[in-house]
């Protein structure tokens, strides 16, 4: 056997720089987070092969004192907590005091800063990885700071051969600068490689300018094609901008979120995320986000990841159901009118004014069973009209004209064309029959409860210790979700009952799902996700086929209902229901005023 011995300072330093320096991005987020945390209005940026040879980063913050300079680069010095205490309510983006001493063991560092307004009185101190020696020497410098970093890795030269091209650290680096724009929308940043300036993100004053910081990051495209997002519930606000469901992409990478301003990953929030974006999104695409969470510091864990990247909430169901229906009721009290509108507005218009939630008109149908919503459109398809019949475009006053227009006619037996005031309507008739009867079905089941449909033998299913307190703990939810279940063991459960929707599923793999929900996110859609499923499928075979033939009240009827249903904007299955161009979109397909 070996000895045990002390590992030397400078090797411990490189240990500890393995788990927070990774590569040049991780660089610059350390940097970056200790710059904001110093009250920095203004954050430059310079880089030099990708980050690998040069990264300095400039701010003015409040600086730090000569007699703390040396200290700064030992580890575990900081001057953001003092007490294990403090650890239970972070409030700053750093906090462990070793981002310094653990990016100086892999780089040759050079701090200067300053504390006062006399530009003679900064100082510097650098340090090279070979000796982390620190050597403090005169230096002019404004209020603030400065970190040179160069040569990274070059004493771990295995490190250095982890590091991917330069273009692709450099884009690593670009997206850690766009995470901390959204996060401090107050600071301006600049950022330049290779001595040509990439980005330059003014600090903002107003909504315009942020939504301006916002499609810099995202795109134009994206601010014409987001909703913002603003509430606030038991102590928790969320805030930011959600894509529309139309508006998607093959990859997660522009999905952004943060808690009390800090960039994170973190698995409940994505789950959260997606289920408010179920059965409105297509299959396989990802929606694009930002979004930004706040709560008390001390109902969150910051302190469980070296890099900082993940955190614990204290009531991790309450947070994931708070972001679930924030998210699933926006969008689905989203109606043609708002969309519309934001076309009438223009792009510019949209980006000074965002679209808040108190601007969607709410609109509910109510029926007594699924039966009764069936039955509607049974009678529509069968020729009966319906009561309320809307009025004719000649019949009518423009500004009375609905948001989806009134119908022209019939195209291919596949498409209705109805003309609005902006334009040209067209609209799937398929597509948004299947919504307007999915959502019905969907209103029925939920007016009506959910039935348990008892087992003529009950199923027996081995379960784990810690399963088992799971069933104890959410006894009430399971019967609410219409379980008929109780423990026979510590490892053994009795099923008498599943939901009356679901007895067709697999009971057993259906129960396990549950527990697997409630063990992950501490709550389960599992029930309502069979339940729409069964519904969006019965919906699809019961909708209006192509080539069937609608009159133009049937056709106005469909565009009426249409405009009064939840999430109308797409089928079951994510596919748009409709679609619009302007005149002046038509005027230039034909080149019209050129």
């Amino acid at each position: 056997m070996k000895r045990i011995k002390q590992l030397n300072s400078r090797l411990a330093n490189q240990i500890a720089a393995g788990e927070v320096v990774e590569r040049p991005a991780s660089v610059v987020k350390e940097l970056l987070e200790n710059s904001l945390d110093s009250g920095s209005s203004r954050v430059e940026i310079v880089l030099e092969n990708g980050g690998t040879r040069l990264i300095r980063i400039r701010d003015d913050g409040s600086g730090i004192l000569k007699n703390d300079l040396q200290l700064a680069l030992s580890r575990h010095a900081t001057s953001k907590i003092e007490e294990v205490t403090d650890l239970e309510a972070v409030s700053t983006l750093g906090f462990r005091g070793e981002a310094l001493a653990s990016i100086a063991s892999v780089s040759r560092l050079t701090l200067t800063s300053n504390a006062t307004d006399e530009m003679q009185n900064g100082w510097k101190v650098v340090v090279t990885g070979e000796g982390m020696s620190a050597e403090l020497s005169p230096a002019p410098h404004p209020r603030g700071s400065t970190v040179e970093v160069k040569d990274l890795f070059f004493n771990t030269p295995a490190r250095r051969k982890f590091l991917r091209t330069e273009r692709t650290e450099l884009q690593r680096i670009e997206d850690i600068v766009r995470k901390m724009c959204l996060a401090r929308p107050e600071v301006a940043f600049s950022l330049s490689h290779n001595g040509k300036a990439l980005r330059q993100y003014p600090a903002c004053h107003s909504v315009s300018e942020l939504n301006r910081r916002v499609a810099a990051v995202f795109g134009g495209a994206f601010v014409e094609n987001a909703v913002y997002v603003e509430e606030e519930k038991h102590g928790l606000q969320l805030r930011g901008w959600i894509g529309l469901p139309t508006y998607s992409r093959s990859q997660t990478d522009q999905q952004y979120f943060f808690v009390n301003d800090r960039t994170i990953r973190d698995k409940l929030v994505t789950h959260a995320v997606k289920q408010g974006y179920s059965g409105v999104i297509y299959h396989g695409r990802n929606p694009v986000f930002a979004l930004f969470l706040s709560l008390d510091p001390a109902l969150v864990d910051v302190n469980v990841h070296p890099t900082k990247h993940e955190v614990r909430f204290r009531e991790s169901r309450e947070v994931h159901d708070f972001i679930f229906r924030t998210i699933h009721r926006l969008l689905a009290d989203l109606r043609p009118e708002d969309q519309v509108e934001q076309e009438q507005i223009g792009p510019a218009m949209v980006a000074d004014s965002p679209p808040t939630q108190s601007s969607f008109k709410m609109g509910r149908v109510g029926y007594g069973g699924i039966g009764e919503a069936v039955q509607h459109y049974s009678r529509l398809l069968s020729g009966e009209q319906p009561a309320g019949e809307p009025l004719t475009q000649e019949q009518t006053d423009a500004a009375d004209v609905p948001p989806l227009g009134f119908a022209l006619c019939q195209l291919h037996g596949i498409y209705i064309l109805a003309e609005n005031v902006s334009g040209l309507v067209v609209v799937d008739m398929h597509a948004a029959h299947e919504r307007i009867t999915y959502e019905r079905m969907k209103n029925a089941s939920e007016h009506d409860g959910v039935k348990t449909q008892p087992l003529l033998v009950p199923i027996s299913i081995p379960i784990s210790a810690k399963e088992g307190g799971l069933v104890e703990e959410h006894i009430e939810h399971f019967q609410s979700l219409g379980f008929d279940i109780q423990l026979a063991s510590e490892e053994s459960l009795i099923v008498r009952g599943i939901p009356a929707l679901l007895s067709l599923s697999n009971t057993e793999q259906l129960v396990r799902d549950v527990l697997s929900d409630f063990l992950e996110y501490g709550s389960t859609l599992r029930i309502q996700e069979h339940r729409d499923e069964i519904c969006s499928t019965m919906a699809c075979h019961g909708s209006v086929r192509a080539n069937r033939r609608l009159t133009v009240p049937e056709m106005n009827a469909l565009l009426r209902d249409l405009e009064n249903t939840e999430r109308g904007g797409q089928c079951n299955h994510g596919r748009p229901t409709w679609s619009a161009l302007s005149v002046a979109e038509l005027d230039g397909l034909f080149l019209r005023g050129r």
